[in-house]
């Protein structure tokens, strides 16, 4: 720690381009003349210089140098009698004056004195105490530089507002000078034009995820075929947001002052609405679709296997410890399906486990015919279930709009004094208005999901992982993964057939019973040796089939 008092010189630029003006320069003259004219040392080792941070927002503190210096501060590793020289009190600070000058006094009362280069004034205790009028000028400097930015901030924010209004209404194509622009795209001859690079690392980005690949591993692809996602480089975390992002529609989203505008083809558009929408549906899932283990499991973690005589969930359990075959992968018979109340003794009437091979196989061979995935996806009870309670979410919302925009303009009538029960009301309302817009998003991505039926190019997909599969090739199975997770809604297993016989009685049949998306099932007789299935007719369940409740024996 420092003995000895210093002088340290600050410097702040809302704005870059402001570095390259003569008051950088005509500071740091200052500071030095003002530390050889009293003895003392400027610092340089601590750099105190912000560029392009508000002192309005308060960003050169949170973010920047003089934050990190107030915390040097309240810390005591700035020695009592430094001095820290600034241009003017309003490069200190622009915020609220009561705010402000707490910045002031926490300096001041460190025992640091604080000089403005502009005037030569100097504020410490010794000098506020002498002439305390001083304090009361540093108030009247911070409320002026607080309301000079305050005005600005209104002006940018009434400017940025009508281009948005204006936008809306088609009348104004401009750009708006407000947040980042997303990195895949650059402006050029005042057009936002797609940057080829970006695009490609982001295309490639989705199609690996949408295949169930984690963010980890999409960057190293990425960075092996030496693509970036962004300037700086591929971050897993970056990936995430940049999937969520509404600019992949072409669509601007900005706030101004609590209200939310979007702005859609601001952007060009890499992704359709449709394509935005399943990206979502997979987002919201991919903690589901990301196999663990050695042996990626495509039947069961996903959270939709469960056992067809207490309803709990089916998992996988891989004995790679046992003697395997001549080609290195575990034996049939050591890859089981148990339930969890079997393997936790939590009261399953049914015991015992089967392997998971054949349940495996018969869910691939059926996939891989086009008339088993088509009439699964025919019309179904889910579907219209979803349609039903999407109508009602966006009744819903608008008639949250309604009441506020009723309570708003009460409110304004008032001329802006309204009671606290008018205040409190609005602020439920807007708090349900943003629920029921998440309802009603959450459950648009549900129906897009649903509403694309298996087409004969993904029946094909399922026929062409089949071996893959079975040679338990991560990558395929990875894909396979993706692919039950888009088709079915819920898988029912029973391990010793529908009706199972006395405890300890041999059964060759393991019935499955699947759920399509749309709530149609298929019932499917599985040999416990071979895979091979049969089919058992077709079962029209109520919509619970499909839901959280167990389904009883006897089916």
């Amino acid at each position: 720690m420092k003995t000895k008092p210093i002088v340290y010189s600050y410097l702040r630029f809302s704005d870059p381009k402001q570095a390259a003006g003569s008051s950088a320069d005509r500071q740091i003259e200052y500071a030095k003349r003002w530390a050889s004219e009293h003895g003392m040392t400027l610092d340089s080792t601590l750099s105190l210089r912000d560029e392009g941070l508000s002192a309005y927002h308060q960003r050169h503190v949170k973010q920047g140098a003089l934050g990190v210096f107030l915390r040097a501060v309240e810390d005591g590793h700035i020695p009592a009698g430094s001095v820290l020289i600034v241009e003017g009190l309003d490069r200190l600070s622009r915020a609220e004056p009561i705010q402000a000058q707490a910045q002031l006094a926490q300096i001041v009362n460190s025992g640091i004195t604080v000089v403005t280069a502009s005037d030569g004034r100097e504020y410490n205790r010794e000098s506020l105490k002498r002439q305390p009028m001083d304090l009361v000028y540093s108030l009247l400097v911070m409320i002026r530089a607080h309301e000079e930015s305050d005005t600005k901030s209104k002006r940018v924010k009434a400017a940025i507002r009508r281009q948005c209004q204006n936008w809306l209404a088609g009348t104004w194509k401009g750009q708006i000078r407000n947040g980042k622009d997303p990195q895949w795209v650059h402006s050029e001859d005042g057009q936002f034009r797609l940057v080829p690079e970006r695009v490609s690392a982001i295309r490639l980005g989705i199609s690996l995820f949408k295949e169930g690949h984690g963010a980890v591993t999409i960057m190293r692809h990425l960075t092996a075929n030496g693509l970036k996602l962004t300037i700086k480089g591929n971050g897993a975390s970056q990936f995430y947001k940049t999937i969520h992002n509404r600019a992949l529609i072409g669509e601007k989203s900005l706030e101004v002052d609590g209200e939310t505008f979007r702005l859609p083809g601001y952007y060009p558009a890499m992704l359709s609405d449709d394509e935005f929408l399943e990206l979502q549906q997979l987002a919201a899932t991919r903690g589901l679709r990301k196999g663990r283990g050695e042996i990626a499991g495509f039947v069961t973690g996903l959270k939709i296997t469960y056992c067809g005589y207490c309803g709990q969930a089916m998992v996988a359990q891989n004995l790679m410890g046992r003697n395997r075959r001549p080609d290195g992968t575990p034996q049939h018979g050591h890859r089981r399906m148990i339930c969890v109340g079997n393997s936790h003794n939590q009261g399953c009437s049914v015991p015992g486990s089967c392997s998971i091979v054949p349940v495996e196989r018969a869910v691939m061979n059926f996939c891989a015919d086009q008339m088993n995935l088509s009439r699964l996806a025919e019309g179904g009870s889910r579907e219209t279930e979803i349609v039903a309670r999407l109508a009602r979410a966006r009744a819903r919302a608008a008639d949250l709009s309604q009441q506020l925009e009723r309570i708003t303009a009460a409110i304004l009538d008032g001329e802006g004094v309204a009671p606290a029960s008018f205040r409190r009301k609005a602020t439920e309302l807007e708090s349900e208005e943003v629920m029921a817009q998440a309802d009603i998003a959450s459950l648009e991505r549900e129906l897009a999901s649903i509403s694309r039926g298996p087409t004969t190019a993904t029946a094909k997909a399922w026929r062409a992982l089949m071996a893959g599969v079975e040679a338990l090739d991560n990558e395929a199975r990875m894909k396979a993964r993706q692919l039950v997770a888009d088709t079915f809604s819920r898988i029912v297993v029973f391990h010793r057939g529908v009706t199972p016989g006395p405890v300890g009685a041999k059964t060759g049949v393991i019935d499955l019973l699947l759920v399509g998306k749309h709530g149609n099932t298929r019932m499917l007789h599985i040999d416990r040796q071979t895979g091979e299935w049969k089919a058992g007719e077709d079962l029209h369940l109520p919509s619970r089939a499909a839901g959280e409740v167990p389904l009883p024996p006897g089916l």
